[in-house]
């Protein structure tokens, strides 16, 4: 039986290419010149992204900072009852992991969602990178920052209001921003511990909004209208 964990140097990761990453322009180090992506090649390890295995766990010492090229993981924190909430989903180009950067353990379990592909960086690495390139110290301060907002806005978005009202809000975070908006599917309890909510609370406002016509779901995800869905949040 295949282990859930992912181990932080398995056999079967590659070695990562920057120079022809399809996400380069929006990653971590999209700002590096080519000596310096010399710095990195060989170092960087490809880590793929199988639904329900850990990237990392919480309590782990952090050597290693992880870009997320495709795929979702989702950060889990455990209450003292047992009970999980998921802080945060983390998507393509989203970096995790930051802690490493202060020598701490990594706080929350990194769990994966949906299949893609993960960059593992060394700690070691980012330190090197630091001194040749202030900048990409300040990119790193920059998406930390980020990582702390969006959790800020998990808990004032999603943990407040009516079972529907936070389902609404998690939908229209997920989604695109075109106007028939595309989100990445979760399964109930998923959803339940990301808006603090019983599972069955969750199905309930999933099934009204799919009989009302706001919302469809398909093996893909679900598909919404994203303006009628934000009318209701802000009647």
């Amino acid at each position: 039986m295949m282990s859930p964990y992912m181990p932080h140097r398995p056999h079967w990761c590659a070695t990562s290419d920057c120079y022809v990453c399809t996400i380069r322009d929006s990653a971590l180090f999209a700002g590096l010149r080519e000596a310096e992506l010399a710095v990195v090649e060989g170092a960087i390890e490809e880590v793929p992204l199988v639904p329900g295995r850990w990237l990392y766990r919480g309590g782990e010492p952090a050597n290693a900072v992880f870009t997320v090229r495709l795929g979702l993981v989702k950060l889990v924190q455990y209450l003292p009852n047992g009970d999980q909430r998921i802080v945060r989903i983390a998507r393509s180009t989203d970096v995790l992991g930051l802690e490493a950067l202060l020598r701490q353990p990594y706080q929350h379990d990194a769990i994966v969602v949906q299949r893609g592909l993960a960059c593992r960086i060394p700690v070691e690495v980012l330190n090197e990178l630091n001194i040749q390139n202030p900048g990409l110290h300040q990119e790193l301060m920059r998406r930390w920052q980020g990582a702390l907002s969006e959790a800020e806005a998990w808990l004032t978005e999603l943990s407040t209001g009516s079972a529907r009202q936070r389902v609404i809000r998690l939908i229209l975070r997920l989604a695109d921003a075109r106007g028939v908006g595309h989100a990445p599917l979760f399964n109930r309890k998923d959803m339940g511990a990301m808006l603090g909510v019983t599972t069955e609370s969750a199905s309930r406002a999933v099934a009204e909004l799919k009989r009302e016509g706001l919302l469809k779901e398909g093996a893909e995800g679900f598909t919404c209208d994203r303006h009628a869905l934000e009318t209701l949040i802000t009647d």
